[in-house]
């Protein structure tokens, strides 16, 4: 299979003719072409290879491309400063080299198209080939690799820049092979390499306005700090922002990025061209949205205090930004503040702040953002690009997203490199509610779906049973493709998750911290593969203050995230320590062992009513998704049983999701009666459910009657009652 990756270099022209020609013959190749790429820094400064040829097959091939119709006298000597500083950089790799062997053969090719005198077939030269359209491919198959399968993985990793990321972790110390922390050694040895569409999304380089669509695991947040690299690398002048809703995220860009520069460049970025910036801001710590009220001088900038008062909790962050948008039109000035801005977890904010981003660009208007369609759960995807960004004064879309042959601004990340098949579908059945006792209102346990159907197949789930379709039966199951074999070889499926009920707060404790000590002193597990996740933010740090009590005891440190650590840290960097967190700080964030306690607060709403159920079974979603491993999910009493059953009918099915998908009636009145609601608006449901209770009560009692209400009153609850 041949892929073709464009990236950016100086001899368009010339890398589009090598490309077509490549693609004429992508029947009889195998490998990967990149243009541009890659990039290396050598003592005098970095030099870009102009395309590269990856072959298992054929070795490593490196172009010198001609753009011009007379040959460049120098393409020899262009050609041995390429090859030598290739080796060099793969000879710096221990895993590339054999004693004093390179073990990958490297072969420079001038690819010059436009001049007429390059195919001399009777003078070629194999030790410095000069190609063009007519003998480049069959150049190219008669050459044969020398080494090994295991190398061409190796070299994969370098050229991806993927090799150092483990590197700046604590090292591990694996004394028993069948450990779990050598289990979670060879995963992570595993997924060294980017796949096609990782690739892509890192190195095209999209006219205007990019999309990246991904699971969680995907690798989102990996790709984007790859891509901010090497559009630093490529263009050291642009100004650069990296944006994100979870603070603790930063210094986890920050320390990607830095990597993946000194891997293109051999040198520290210049932090003053790329900026890592949380989303709102204030005057004490810079944020877009606080950065685009103050530049253009806007008369209202709220903080996120303000905001709620204002526009209430949910809808705080999303309302600033909408009247901070309406406000920038009435002033009618207009300010470049960078040239390329990068948003991870777009799925956590609204239209509004991703127009924000939008009108802080020059005319290029390079905006690139990723997002989770699952990440929610909710029944909206992020709006199309021509909803979000509305359209221009003579009505057209501002953005329409279309991809090409050799130009993707729409890119899906459809492996999840997290979460195996087991985790990822138990995550999604407890999340949608797919094996939840049905309510005798809905006919369904669905507590949220898709509006799009179609988003199912679009993530990596195949339809083996049924149909996709309101009112009919279907079966969706993860494939091979989607969920790599490589996530549960060697792994237990009954010890990757499981579920356990307590009857009261202590025992539970005891048991979570008791794993807990066994993963360190047994399990060869380190304190950075253990995340504790409780799902309500707002019970957090009571409900984790005995656990850590008991762990103190036993010389296990242990953090809350955000309150023992800075909040831009999720880790504690500085030593060995349990990570303790609320889900929100969680997001973007994984372990290889997590915990999720006091689960039985996700089965349904804290209310009477079944308002914010789809909240709360997120949160669960969103917990049991940091695990690249294992899972264990706790809770307390009969409602943690219900979500065990859950898990066990999951399971019985093989991890398959088999359901009824809902009707169109049913989707709205999911969408109605599972909805978020404010905490005012909870307190007059809760009022108007206590008045209606004691009403009905009087009426069966007969100290009530049904024309004690006024007849206006009463013919509107006919009427509403009376409504299918």
């Amino acid at each position: 299979m041949l892929t073709i990756i464009n990236g950016t270099n100086k001899k368009p022209t010339a890398s589009n003719k090598l490309m077509e020609l490549f693609n004429k013959y992508k029947d009889e190749l195998q490998g990967t072409l990149f243009i541009g790429y890659p990039i290396i820094g050598t003592s005098k400064g970095l030099h870009s290879f102009d395309a590269t040829f990856v072959s298992e097959r054929h070795g490593l091939i490196i172009f010198d491309v001609q753009e011009t119709r007379l040959l460049d006298k120098n393409f020899k000597s262009n050609q041995d400063d390429s090859f030598n500083k290739m080796e060099a950089k793969l000879k710096s790799y221990d895993d590339l080299n054999k004693g004093r062997e390179l073990m990958v053969n490297i072969i420079p090719i001038t690819y010059a198209p436009f001049i007429n005198d390059v195919n001399h077939k009777d003078d070629f030269d194999e030790i410095y080939p000069l190609c063009d359209d007519s003998n480049l491919i069959g150049f190219i198959k008669s050459l044969r690799s020398s080494y090994e399968p295991i190398y061409h993985k190796h070299l994969l990793s370098v050229l991806h820049s993927i090799s150092n990321i483990r590197k700046n972790k604590n090292s591990r110390d694996i004394n028993n092979d069948k450990s779990r922390g050598a289990r979670l050694q060879e995963l992570e040895q595993s997924i060294a390499n980017l796949d096609n569409s990782q690739a892509e999304a890192v190195l095209q380089m999209a006219n205007g306005v990019q999309r990246i669509r991904g699971l969680a695991g995907s690798g989102k947040t990996i790709v984007l700090a790859l891509k901010v690299a090497y559009i630093h690398v490529q263009h050291p002048d642009w100004k650069i922002a990296v944006t994100f809703h979870t603070r603790s995220l930063k210094n986890q860009f920050k320390r990607l990025i830095n990597t993946f520069v000194f891997e293109h460049a051999h040198a520290e970025p210049d932090w003053s061209k790329i900026h890592i910036i949380h989303s709102w801001g204030s005057h004490s710590s810079s944020g877009i949205y606080y950065k685009f009220c103050v530049e253009h001088q806007l008369p209202t900038i709220y903080d996120f205090q303000s905001a709620r008062n204002k526009f209430g909790f949910n809808n705080a962050f999303s309302g600033a930004c909408d009247l901070a948008l309406r406000e920038y039109k009435a002033k009618g000035k207009k300010f470049k503040t960078y040239d390329v801005i990068v948003v991870d977890e777009s799925q956590d904010f609204s239209p509004s702040f991703l127009n924000i981003c939008y009108e802080m660009l020059d005319n290029n208007k390079k905006l690139i953002y990723a997002y989770d369609e699952l990440q929610n759960l909710n029944s909206q995807s992020l709006p199309s690009p021509e909803e979000i960004f509305g359209n221009d004064e003579s009505g057209n879309p501002r953005v329409v997203i279309r991809n090409s042959e050799y130009q993707k601004n729409d890119i899906i990340l459809e492996k999840c490199y997290r979460n195996s098949k087991p985790v990822l579908t138990a995550a999604h059945a407890l999340g949608f509610g797919i094996y939840r006792e049905p309510s005798t209102t809905l006919k369904t346990g669905i507590v949220q779906i898709f509006e799009n159907n179609n988003l199912w197949i679009e993530v990596g789930y195949e339809v083996t049973g049924g149909e996709l379709l309101e009112g009919k039966s279907v079966v969706l199951e993860r494939n091979d493709e989607t969920s790599p074999t490589f996530l549960v070889e060697n792994f237990d499926i009954d010890d990757l998750i499981v579920f356990k009920t307590f009857e009261e707060n202590t025992a539970q404790a005891t048991w979570i911290a008791n794993e807990i000590i066994k993963n360190i002193r047994e399990d060869e597990l380190r304190a950075d593969d253990i995340i504790v996740i409780n799902p309500n933010p707002f019970t957090t740090k009571k409900n984790i203050g005995l656990i850590r009590k008991i762990l103190y005891e036993n010389q296990i440190n242990s953090h809350l995230t955000g309150d023992d650590i800075s909040q831009d840290n999720f880790f504690n960097e500085e030593e060995d320590s349990i990570t303790f967190t609320g889900v929100f700080r969680a997001k973007g964030n994984e372990a290889g062992m997590v915990y999720v306690i006091n689960a039985e607060e996700c089965y349904g709403s804290n209310s009477e009513s079944n308002s914010n159920i789809a909240t709360n079974r997120n949160r669960l979603f969103t917990a049991i998704t940091r695990s690249k491993a294992w899972v264990r999910v706790t809770g307390i009493g009969e409602n943690m049983d219900k979500l065990n059953n859950e898990f066990e009918e999951v399971k019985s099915r093989n991890f398959k999701l088999s359901f009824v998908y809902p009707t169109v009636e049913q989707k709205e009145k999911i969408k109605t009666i599972n909805r978020d609601v404010s905490e005012q608006e909870q307190k007059i449901i809760d009022s108007a459910s206590n008045i209606l209770n004691e009403f009905i009560s009087g009426v069966q009692s007969k100290k009530l009657f049904l024309d004690d209400l006024p007849p206006e009153i009463l013919e509107a609850l006919k009427r509403e009652i009376s409504k299918p």
